[in-house]
This record gives structure tokens, sequence and C-alpha cells, in this order.
């Protein structure tokens, strides 16, 4: 319902999505756009248009959804890719960022489109992002689309022995996991 965020609510949009009724970024959150487009999508499919995505909504959108390309294996490959290696929470502190970008007015507003924003991740210049990611990257990802945020809502990252912008550089730290500094 609306104001969950989790990655049921993630699958509930990308098939939204697939079958046209929503018009917005796949997010994680369930905010308004997600409650019409689950409303349109049950008076179409006969059902009560409450916009509250209940078992019925589920089935009824399972049958009906297309296959789309999973958001969740682009979030939890560019958590291998970034921070395998890290720690837990290290790993689901870069898939808060992405998400955390996908919230903020400043970047794209789908998990997708932050993710392939050029010169935003390394990961997709380097060719990182095409290694297979593990289980836990997998459950990082779910962790951060679950609302865990270890980097109390940062939108940048780096890695200061690699790193070599002054820019990121500058930027005042929130938090340091690992390897990574997680700023804003």
């Amino acid at each position: 319902e609306k104001g969950s965020r989790s990655e049921h609510v993630l699958t509930l949009q990308e098939q939204l999505r697939s079958l046209g009724y929503l018009k917005a970024g796949s997010t994680g959150y369930f905010g308004s756009a997600t409650k019409a487009a689950v409303q349109t999508f049950q008076t179409n499919a006969g059902l009560s248009a409450t916009g509250v995505a209940d078992d019925a909504t589920i089935a009824e959108l399972n049958r009906a959804a297309a296959p789309e390309q999973d958001v969740l294996e682009q979030l939890a490959r560019v958590i291998y890719a970034e921070a395998r290696g890290e720690s837990f929470a290290g790993q689901v502190a870069i898939g808060a960022v992405v998400l955390n970008r996908v919230q903020s007015d400043a970047f794209p507003d789908s998990i997708t489109d932050v993710i392939f924003q050029p010169g935003q991740f390394t990961c997709i210049q380097d060719g990182q992002y095409d290694l297979t990611p593990d289980a836990t990257a997998f459950e990082a990802a779910k962790a951060a689309l679950n609302g865990d945020d270890p980097t109390n809502g940062a939108l940048y990252y780096y890695n200061p022995r690699l790193a070599t912008s002054s820019w990121s550089k500058s930027r005042p730290i929130q938090v340091r996991i690992d390897r990574h500094v997680f700023t804003n």
C-alpha cells in the first residue's frame, strides 16, 4: 500500500510498467503514481479499485504482466561490482546510495536510469558491472530496497585510496564504511 518500500513494491512497479499502467520509474517506493496505476489496473481487471495491491491484484498482475528486465539484478550487479569483498553493511550502503539518488531531484527517477546515468558508476565504465553478482549482493539489494540505509541518506561515495577527483574529496563526509567514504 502507499508508503511501503520493498523489493515487492519494485516487482509490482515493474509489472505495472510492462503493462503500460505506470509511466514513472521503478523505485521500490509505493507512492501516489504507483497507487494510481494500481487503481487503474484494478478497474480494468474488474477488481475493486482500492489502490492497495492485495492478493487478488497481485495474482491478476502475475497472470497479465509480461517479463520485464530485472531491476533487482541491476542493483545487485552494481553492489557486487562496486563493493564485493566489503562487509554486508558496506554492500547495502552502495545500494542505498542508488536508492537515495532515485529519491533526489538531482538524479533520474528510476533505479535503471540512476545506474546507467553516464559517468556516475565506475563499474559501468570499466565493465565490472557485467560480473555475475553473488547471493550476498542480492541480499544487500533487498535490504536497501527494504529501507536499510547505513549511509544516512548519502548520494555519493568513493574509495579514498583510489579516487582522484578533488570534487569528490571536497564533499562533507557522512560516514565511512569499510573502504568507502559516503558523502552528500
